[in-house]
């Protein structure tokens, strides 16, 4: 018989000592979060989070249905307090600035960050105008680097040789697992920072999700990468770092074979078993 996520037993009580104490990577961090809490409708989903998360690595977060894996990564690029009934208290640092300081620029913000959600959701408009969308809203109207932004992120998601003869057809033309690298080629066209990704290849076909992974390993050699996923094989091939979280806080955080092939904690040593789900 092992612990509902509802019930608070000697491990969960000690959750938030762990979190207290920083467990820290060692690598160069580029998020710190920072006594971050967040309450939806009066519910406290995330409870007292403190992490440094590495630059140039694949962290990947996960836990449970409905442990708060989602709501963590949306309080990475404000998109958590879009919502009514929403509080969120604590820090969450970017290279050194609080996003949730008084006066921050969400647009700002949200320009460090690009996501894959889900499922692709290309603009209904052509290839060329989804991944020129993003520099054309940051005020780039030059045609000709406007060209070679095109085709340098749909070279860098692989997907150039595949369309650059149809670049005027419409995204939604594109096989998903394409439409899902289109997207990705969208969110690097604004130079962001960091990529997050919302379980971002689990409506696409092995053959896809493996070019996906593939890419992500390839890029964060650029970037900061932050995943959640429900599949523990896939944390496993991609990721540098694992953040297990269980009932809103963190239970273990580390690198991906002593979280996963040698959890210190009973929880986490339930979840990998596959005795919570």
């Amino acid at each position: 018989m092992y612990p509902h996520p509802s019930i608070k037993t000697e491990e969960t009580q000690n959750l938030a000592a762990l979190n207290s104490a920083g467990v820290v990577p060692v690598a160069t961090p580029h998020i710190e979060i920072k006594d971050l809490n967040v309450f939806i409708e009066g519910n406290h989903i995330l409870k007292n989070i403190n992490l440094s998360i590495p630059n140039n690595s694949v962290t990947s977060i996960i836990g449970p249905s409905g442990c708060g894996k989602t709501t963590l990564l949306k309080t990475l690029n404000r998109l958590v307090d879009d919502n009514k009934g929403v509080t969120v208290k604590g820090s969450v640092l970017v290279n050194g600035e609080d996003i949730y300081a008084p006066g921050a620029e969400v647009t700002h913000i949200r320009k460090k960050m690009g996501l894959l959600s889900q499922k692709p959701f290309p603009l209904p408009m052509s290839i060329f105008d989804n991944v020129a969308y993003g520099p054309r809203i940051h005020g780039e109207r030059n045609k000709t680097v406007l060209r070679g932004i095109v085709e340098t992120q749909l070279r860098n998601v692989g997907l150039w040789d595949e369309v650059k003869d149809r670049l005027e057809s419409s995204a939604t033309r594109l096989s998903i697992g394409q439409q899902q690298r289109l997207c990705l080629a969208r969110g690097l066209a604004v130079k962001p920072e960091i990529i997050l990704g919302d379980e971002s290849t689990s409506a696409l076909d092995p053959i896809s999700t493996q070019t996906i992974e593939n890419l992500l390993i390839d890029l964060k050699s650029d970037y900061t990468i932050i995943l959640v996923t429900h599949i523990l094989r896939q944390a496993r091939r991609v990721s540098d770092y694992i953040i297990f979280v269980y009932n809103g806080e963190i239970v273990e955080f580390g690198k991906t074979e002593d979280v996963l092939l040698n959890p210190k904690n009973e929880i986490t040593q339930q979840y990998v078993k596959g005795f919570i789900s």
